[in-house]
């Protein structure tokens, strides 16, 4: 009977839901992921594979920021999005998907509409990665330029939208781009600001021109957005085209450049979690997950 309860104990500790991953980079290293907090700016549907991939993989702290709510024209490419979850916040929703994938991980949310102006609300020194998956401009340079300055690791998701194919994706270095008029002028804006290096997903492929016989019939001119949505798709100036495929593979090639490199970083011993994330709080079982 003891040695039944100990063998029990033993396969808690060694078959869990990190044991997969574990196979491939090791226990220590997954373990140095669950130190690590992370802050992504941006749940859709490039932030919302980020989180997903890094939930999966280990993750133990989450900073999400966003403001806005899920719409029905989200559900074509963001993982978060559903007609379950049309209408509610994005970052409430992310904090559910994140628990159901462990309810150990902590979750930080900042509902907010992040400009530079809202930058001193965040204290980039306490991040150990910054991830960027917004779309305005003068947000993302704000974001990268902050992140520098406090010597945080920091990769920028980059044109996403109009794109079909996902074999085009690249992990490279924003001034390695090629292709795309809007990573040449943000290239000139990060020189300005004395960046002259930065991690970003990209696309090779150019950009799809929207069918303009569809464009009459979108969102742009015909607004489904929930209830108390602060910015309206009818309010800006164009809306770009998306599939499944892109957005969600470029979070997904950002998910790995981020476990990549902060498993090759040193351990903070301020910042040491006291629970492992190796021990289950009890045998796992059809109804006690």
């Amino acid at each position: 009977m003891i040695f039944s309860f100990a063998m029990d104990t033993l396969l808690v500790i060694m078959l869990n839901q990190y044991s997969r991953s574990a196979l491939l980079v090791g226990r220590e290293k997954l373990h140095k992921l669950w130190n690590k907090r992370v802050i992504i700016f941006g749940i859709g549907g490039v932030g919302g594979n980020v989180v997903e991939s890094l939930a999966r993989f280990g993750i133990g702290s989450f900073d999400l920021v966003d403001d806005d709510l899920v719409c029905l024209t989200n559900i074509n490419r963001q993982i978060l999005a559903t007609r379950k979850t049309y209408g509610r916040y994005k970052i409430d929703v992310a904090e559910e998907r994140i628990h159901e994938i462990n309810p150990k991980i902590i979750v930080n949310k900042h509902q907010t509409f992040y400009l530079p102006d809202k930058k001193e609300e965040f204290d980039f020194s306490s991040f150990d990665y910054v991830i960027d998956a917004l779309d305005t401009v003068t947000a993302k340079l704000s974001i990268i330029e902050s992140a520098k300055k406090e010597n945080v690791p920091v990769i920028s998701a980059r044109g996403c939208g109009n794109r079909l194919d996902p074999t085009k994706l690249v992990l490279c270095d924003v001034f390695e781009t090629k292709g795309d008029p809007l990573s040449k002028v943000r290239r000139r804006e990060l020189r300005k600001r004395g960046i002259t290096s930065l991690k970003v997903v990209a696309s090779t492929e150019p950009p799809t021109r929207p069918d303009p016989n569809e464009t009459e019939d979108s969102c742009l001119y015909h607004c489904v957005c929930p209830p108390n949505t602060k910015r309206k798709c009818t309010e800006r100036r164009d809306i770009p085209g998306s599939t499944s495929f892109v957005p969600p593979v470029a979070g997904t090639l950002i998910g790995y450049q981020v476990a990549k490199d902060l498993r090759e970083t040193k351990e903070d011993p301020n910042r040491q979690r006291e629970d492992n994330p190796f021990v289950e709080d009890k045998k796992p079982t059809a109804h006690n997950l």
